[in-house]
């Protein structure tokens, strides 16, 4: 349905390649996307972004993310490097590994930034109690973290793009111009960010 309806965009519309994108959640549906794409529009199917939302969400980052305070050249952290961060923070906070699991951590980090959230977003919405407050004084300083290492995470290059448009109108004008058409493979399985 969406690769038809890119060339309908296309060829009946008249809207050019550059100003519809598609996103979907897999590598390999962005790929199978992205060929079949092409295969109906030669020559022009490969202007039209096609990709992952993570990735097009990089895509957006490596070219706007020094509005934010990063450098283009951000790294971004895989799960290995969120928890040996995390282990570090935990030290670092001299929390003890049977009191609090760097993945317990890093569990509700991921948790409320897909839901657009910040530490502080966290503490307001946690019950307060002493595991929560530990949990915030851990939220806290892996963004500080991050931030001093000129790195995101994977929920990072989701969030920071909503930041991102938030913050710097033109940027967000920019891509509501450049992009006419945004379809979006399985929407029902989106969360807020």
């Amino acid at each position: 349905v969406i690769i038809n309806k890119i060339a309908h965009l296309i060829g009946k519309c008249g809207y050019l390649p550059k100003q519809i994108a598609a996103v979907t959640f897999t590598n390999k549906a962005a790929a199978e996307m992205r060929e079949r794409v092409e295969k109906l529009l030669p020559g022009e199917g490969n202007s039209v972004w096609v990709s992952t939302f993570h990735s097009m969400c990089l895509r957006i980052l490596r070219r706007e993310i020094e509005h934010l305070g990063y450098n283009r050249d951000f790294s971004i952290y895989d799960t290995d490097d969120q928890r040996t961060l995390m282990r570090q923070i935990l030290k670092e906070l001299k929390i003890d590994s049977k009191t609090l699991r760097e993945r317990a951590v890093l569990s509700q980090i991921s948790q409320t930034k897909n839901r657009g959230g910040n530490a502080e977003d966290y503490l307001s919405e946690s019950d307060g109690d002493y595991l929560s407050k530990l949990i915030y004084q851990c939220f806290k300083r892996y963004e500080e973290k991050l931030k001093e290492n000129n790195a995101l995470d994977f929920d990072d290059l989701l969030l920071k793009t909503v930041q991102l448009f938030e913050a710097d109108p033109d940027v967000l004008a920019y891509y509501q111009e450049r992009f006419r058409y945004i379809m979006v493979d399985e929407y029902q399985d989106t969360n807020t960010v």
